[in-house]
């Protein structure tokens, strides 16, 4: 198969109706803040069976289509032991890898910040392709104010998003491309549709600049919402807010839209996402990649304990299920029962 068709094929199988991406792919700092949020303490082990637990949920590849993985988990087995990718590929769902290394600060742009992991990346997928992933995923992050970002991060970020996703392509990954401006301040929800408009336009700059292949990306965004010391916006108007923008700055070639959740509530994530689906067809699919608002319950549900497995995978298929109904504006608030 050519690269060509490779990246149609796992977009295909990527971007599905009813289904979405699961994102399994926190670092170890992450992770050990949401298990010491359960009273569990982050090991290797504990991070195997927790992971082994979630991927082999009965029914997940009805709602999931892809799964982000953590360098460790893509080469860990499950604890019947069969490899992470394979046990995902018997489900129907797709392997995919966080690549990128982290953010650090962005030298004379106090505020702003800039993700590392490009040296040595075209040798580190042809690893992570021959162990089954199908699919990249790289995040910057956009702190935003008054002031912030500055022209400098939204231009250095695009820049690298784009490296990143070239790259990908050309080893026959499909890229997710994550420009997520943070939920962090007092902002407007209009404050954070002008930051959120200005980073988005100038990726796209930026892919088409190097050459990537619109058709066989997903873009990963924020949805528009207020800061989260401000006043909530209800969903209508993050619905609303969300679509002006990317019907400004998205091309219709794009795919798919899987949104982050970004500090909101799973049941948040889920309302949201089903406001914009009610509004009508979109030029793109719009659905979901979701870590935190589809884990969080199952988390909860597991404490640490295996026997707990069946509670935890009800948990996580509960809010799979219900983010597959938002896919297509059928969520209801009662559902939730």
């Amino acid at each position: 198969m050519s690269i060509q068709n490779e990246l149609l094929a796992t977009i295909q199988d990527l971007v599905q109706p009813g289904k979405g991406i699961l994102a399994a792919d926190e670092s170890h700092p992450t992770i050990a803040k949401r298990f010491k949020a359960v009273g569990v303490e982050s090991t290797e082990d504990k991070r195997r069976e927790y992971r082994s637990l979630i991927f082999s949920t009965p029914g997940l590849g009805e709602f999931v289509s892809g799964v982000i993985l953590f360098e460790e988990t893509l080469g860990q087995n499950s604890l019947d032991n069969v490899s992470i990718p394979k046990l995902l590929e018997s489900q129907g769902i797709v392997p995919g890898i966080k690549v990128d290394k982290g953010k650090k600060p962005l030298v004379h742009a106090p505020g702003d910040e800039i993700t590392y992991g490009l040296d040595g990346l075209d040798d580190r997928l042809e690893i992570y392709k021959s162990q089954g992933a199908r699919f990249a995923k790289w995040r910057a992050v956009y702190n935003i104010s008054n002031t912030l970002p500055s022209r400098q991060a939204v231009e250095a970020n695009a820049e690298v998003l784009a490296r990143y996703a070239a790259l990908c392509q050309a080893a026959g990954i499909v890229p997710i491309v994550e420009p997520e401006v943070l939920i962090d301040g007092d902002h407007s929800i209009e404050r954070a549709a002008e930051v959120n408009e200005a980073v988005i336009a100038e990726v796209f700059s930026a892919l088409r600049r190097h050459r990537v292949q619109l058709e066989a990306i997903i873009l990963k965004p924020s949805m528009v919402t207020p800061g989260k010391e401000c006043v909530k916006a209800s969903p209508e108007q993050v619905a609303e807010a969300t679509l002006r923008v990317f019907r400004r700055v998205v091309p219709a070639a794009v795919p798919g839209i899987n949104f982050l959740s970004g500090g909101q509530t799973p049941e948040e994530a889920t309302l949201n996402l089903s406001a914009m689906n009610s509004l009508g067809q979109q030029p793109w699919y719009l659905s979901f990649s979701y870590g935190r608002a589809l884990q969080e319950p199952a988390q909860k549900a597991w404490a640490g304990e295996l026997d707990n497995g069946s509670a935890v995978q009800t948990a996580l298929l509960k809010r799979a299920r219900l983010n597959g109904a938002a896919t297509s504006g059928a969520y209801k608030e009662d559902m939730e029962g």
